[in-house]
């Protein structure tokens, strides 16, 4: 197979209503966008949700980190590519390329998955799906972004505390991955933003939270442009970890 055909290209328009008061879209559109992506190409080619439902197992973004030299403008044509660069027994690596309307290239993502048993909740064996065949579609295509660094949160005042709501909770009936990007960039002041853009984010997902639970977040200042946050439920159990650099 050639490496052409490992790599899935899609097509988006930065709509209004996925902008913020810059014009630019979102950092959570932009990751909805990705995460579709992920789904559009592991569908095309056997490993989709929907065929991993049927043996009772299902897809979990464990790590995500996106790089952007601009973000799309409003109602500018871009397009996401996506290809799967390493798969290993537990988890796999999927990269992902935005580009402006020209084919620039424009920014970068890196981010992990595993699959999981529905029953269990546990990961599960990729190297056992459809006989291992998974591995046909690993590529050679670079991505010159570093890949997701351990965040490590020391701060125990915490900035902000929710419950999670109606509009949290996705039809796998826990807070929605993204979410959790938008509720943390709401950390920050709109002064920030008007001034600085966000050159870099990552994720770390570590646990699931259900509707009702209290989100409480902790933020360490690393710097001037670059932050730390930690997300944990309940006032206990650490569910996620982020790290925000603007610039």
């Amino acid at each position: 197979m050639s490496e052409s055909n490992k790599i899935g290209t899609y097509k988006f328009v930065a709509e209004p209503f996925h902008v913020d008061f810059n014009g630019r879209l979102t950092m959570g559109v932009l990751g909805n966008h990705l995460l579709n992506c992920a789904g559009f190409h592991a569908s095309d080619r056997g490993f989709g949700i929907a065929s991993l439902n049927e043996d009772n197992y299902t897809w979990v973004l464990s790590r995500l980190a996106i790089e952007l030299d601009e973000m799309p403008y409003q109602y500018e044509d871009f397009s996401v590519q996506t290809w799967v660069e390493n798969v290993y027994r537990l988890f796999t690596d999927r990269n992902f390329a935005i580009m402006n309307k020209e084919g620039k290239k424009i920014g970068y993502a890196r981010s992990v998955w595993a699959m999981i048993s529905l029953n269990t909740r546990k990961p599960a064996d990729l190297l056992a799906l459809h006989g291992g065949s998974i591995v046909d579609y690993v590529c050679d295509e670079p991505c010159p972004i570093e890949k997701p660094s351990r965040i490590k949160v020391t701060n125990t005042q915490p900035l902000a505390t929710l419950t999670a709501k109606y509009s949290d909770i996705d039809i796998n009936g826990h807070v929605n991955s993204i979410r959790y990007i938008e509720h943390i960039l709401d950390l920050f002041s709109i002064d920030l933003y008007k001034t600085k853009r966000i050159r870099r984010f990552e994720m770390a997902y570590v646990a699931e939270s259900y509707f009702g639970d209290e989100l409480t977040f902790f933020c360490d200042e690393a710097n001037e442009n670059e932050f730390h946050v930690e997300v944990k439920k309940n006032g206990s159990e650490v569910v996620c970890r982020s790290k925000v650099i603007f610039e």
